[in-house]
């Protein structure tokens, strides 16, 4: 049909608004972090105790990726702080570098938001012979 527009006319992306919670942005930089080589886990001793019992108990919902994350989510921008705890013997700062990089790659491209910081805090070190705090021993009842 000549000369026929398209119904409604205009750019369909400036036909309404998407807004991401800030639970959405927690879980996508939760896995990115993770999977750095030289992070062990999320989160500090006390939060990490806590969801590991949590993750044990049946019905008590899946392990939570948010743990150690905290984001801040404006119209176009967003911040995050990132607590986690690393294997003896990696160098912290690449470590801390890596999980900056893979995270915003990560936010960036799943949201389309600018991440304009990326706040890494180590507050722990998991020893080769440390048992682990984060693995109650044996089955909850």
């Amino acid at each position: 049909m000549a000369g026929a527009t398209a119904r409604g006319g205009g750019d369909p992306g400036g036909r309404g608004r998407t807004t991401i919670a800030d639970g959405v942005v927690e879980k996508i930089a939760g896995l990115a972090a993770r999977d750095v080589e030289g992070v062990h886990a999320m989160g500090g001793g006390l939060a990490r105790t806590f969801g590991a019992v949590r993750d044990r108990v049946p019905g008590g919902g899946t392990k939570s990726v948010t743990r150690g994350v905290k984001a801040e989510v404006g119209e176009v921008q967003t911040a995050l702080d990132l607590e986690i705890v690393v294997e003896y013997g990696v160098p912290i700062t690449d470590v801390a570098q890596d999980v900056r990089e893979n995270v915003i790659g990560a936010v960036e491209r799943m949201t389309g938001l600018e991440v304009v910081e990326v706040n890494i805090a180590v507050s722990d070190v998991k020893l080769p012979d440390e048992d682990d705090e984060d693995e109650p021993q044996g089955r909850l009842q």
